[in-house]
């Protein structure tokens, strides 16, 4: 048996196996909120009008530019070996000086606090 023989034959074994114990493992003990249609903890049949913290939508906007950051900043360890690795690093330490600025910023006005 050669190796990807035997690869192919493990990947298949363990997906069966990892298929026949996600039926066993899980309770099943329907209640009122599983078997409504929405488990998002809004009343369906009330009204759309609900309103809607922004916290909620600041700290998402934070979350995917802090997440966007990093995605900037993956081809850093790259950029030593340009034939000017000091601009990337520069460039790299601008965008960690701009970002934690407006986090601070964001801080000092209360912008983070959940609770008001």
């Amino acid at each position: 048996m050669n190796l990807v023989t035997s690869a192919i034959t493990i990947a298949i074994i363990l997906s069966l196996v990892l298929a026949l114990v996600s039926f066993w493992l899980p309770q099943m003990t329907p209640d009122h909120e599983k078997l409504s249609p929405y488990e998002c903890g809004f009343d369906p049949l009330g009204t759309a009008r609900l309103p809607f913290s922004l916290r909620f939508f600041l700290v998402a906007i934070l979350f995917l530019l802090f997440d966007l950051e990093i995605a900037l900043l993956l081809p850093l360890p790259w950029g030593d070996q340009l034939s000017f690795p000091l601009h990337t690093f520069l460039w790299a330490s601008t965008i960690l000086i701009l970002l934690t600025a407006g986090l601070i910023y964001e801080w000092i006005q209360g912008g983070l606090e959940w609770a008001e």
